[in-house]
């Protein structure tokens, strides 16, 4: 159950807090994993348990880091948005790197799913919050930018459900969002579940591994 998850994501991250500078916490997977309903689960119950003058924890999704759809377009990748080279991943990674010992507050970009772009300096982080939750596809693969990454978490964690439920929650957000069941099928399959298989195959060992079907959510130490 995600309050499972949520306690023992929370309990890592109190064994893993660090002392003079802030706590970065990654939360990777592939598309429709689930990882971004756990990394805002997390943030919200770290909140809750730490109500202090300034948020106790901050969500930074990568998605934001998005190019621009105008962009993909020129350089040919826009039916390829979501893959590892249609996001400014360099950009991403000095950013988050920056967070662990900036002074001031902070501002990122934001993915809007339904207008289908991002949107500029849209999250706030509080220079005195001591965690920040980055949840994102590309986290802990082991090829640059993000591989340089591996120091800046305090904590890692990789949710990942069978590529048979991650195919047919793939279809049905495509669905939701306007497409018809075959060319919602035609995405998931020539896109998503390519860069869902390279997430599994191309990512490091976390911290600990959500195994998650859509009959039985769990975790278990990796």
């Amino acid at each position: 159950m995600i309050e499972e998850d949520t306690k023992r994501v929370c309990d890592l991250i109190k064994d893993r807090q660090r002392v003079g500078t802030r706590t970065i916490i990654a939360i990777a997977g592939p598309p429709a994993s689930g990882k971004s309903t756990l990394a805002e689960s997390v943030v919200h119950t770290l909140n809750t348990q730490n109500q202090l003058r300034a948020p106790y924890s901050a969500l930074l999704p990568m998605d934001g880091y998005h190019l621009d759809n105008r962009l993909l377009e020129s350089r040919g990748l826009l039916t390829r948005k979501g893959a590892p080279e249609t996001f400014n991943a360099a950009g991403f990674c000095e950013a988050v790197r920056r967070l662990t010992t900036t002074k001031r507050e902070t501002f990122h970009p934001k993915f809007d799913r339904q207008m289908d772009l991002s949107i500029a300096n849209a999250i706030a982080i509080h220079p005195d919050t001591p965690v920040v939750v980055v949840e994102g596809n590309y986290l802990l693969l082991k090829t640059a930018p993000w591989s340089a990454m591996r120091d800046v978490f305090a904590a890692t964690v990789f949710v990942c459900p069978p590529m048979d439920a991650l195919r047919n929650r793939l279809l049905q957000r495509w669905i939701r969002h306007g497409l018809d069941t075959d060319a919602a099928l035609t995405k998931a399959l020539r896109n998503d579940l390519p860069n869902a298989e390279l997430i599994v195959r191309g990512s490091d060992d976390a911290d600990i591994l959500i195994d998650q079907d859509d009959n039985h959510i769990g975790a278990r130490f990796a």
